[in-house]
């Protein structure tokens, strides 16, 4: 029954968060921010694609044990498609509430999303193995979290600043995907069942993803 379940809420959330960003681009009419927002789509479900269709052969085959490679190597690209996925989403703010100047808060994006692909990188991490360790996931997600928390803080404040209503809960969004991703890397290898909390994250994301796309109906049409 998992398996039915969670590879049918996979492939609905692969198949509608990429054709919503390829929505959103064609929707676009030249204009950048909803144009970034569009490819950040593409990137959030290309990206998780490479972790979740080996997962889904796994559980409607034989199993996760048999497919630590894979998984492990989706995990990792992953992990970098995300890391993306905010610098992107910076440049949507940037663009929306058209941000000029401020080139040490571009540095610390930069910054903080260089060493978490750096930290990503480092065998340490022992993504293709079944004994990854705890400690390497907690230190390549303090920039991640860090540079979440900069895009939180950055969405808040200009959409009530700006009363903008089609991107008021886009800090929220953000504030849930964190808040269930980070129990995840904490104690998913003890409790297992903290795992589930994927599905409330990844809901998360789609929520980001519809902002943008009801956004951009209204603002191009």
């Amino acid at each position: 029954m998992q398996a039915i379940v969670e590879t049918l809420f996979d492939v609905v959330y692969l198949i509608g968060v990429i054709t919503i960003g390829v929505l959103i681009i064609w929707g676009s009419k030249g204009k950048r921010q909803f144009k970034l927002f569009g490819w950040m789509a593409v990137v959030l479900g290309a990206g998780d694609s490479f972790h979740l269709v080996p997962r889904a052969l796994a559980l409607c085959t034989t199993g996760l044990e048999n497919y630590t490679v894979s998984l492990g190597l989706g995990k990792w690209i992953t992990s970098v498609t995300m890391t993306i996925f905010y610098v992107l989403l910076y440049y949507v703010w940037r663009q929306r509430y058209q941000i000029k100047g401020q080139s040490a808060l571009t540095a610390a994006v930069y910054v903080l999303a260089g060493v978490r692909i750096a930290l990503c990188m480092m065998p340490q991490n022992q993504w293709l193995s079944t004994e990854a360790p705890l400690s390497w996931g907690i230190y390549r997600n303090i920039p991640f979290a860090l540079l979440g928390l900069l895009v939180i803080v950055l969405f808040y404040r200009s959409a009530k600043v700006r009363g903008d209503r089609a991107f008021r809960w886009m800090w929220l969004t953000i504030v849930l995907s964190f808040g269930f991703y980070i129990p995840v890397v904490l104690w998913a290898d003890t409790i297992p069942m903290i795992g589930m909390l994927m599905i409330p994250k990844t809901c998360a994301y789609v929520w980001t993803v519809l902002i943008g796309y009801f956004a951009m109906k209204k603002e191009c049409n």
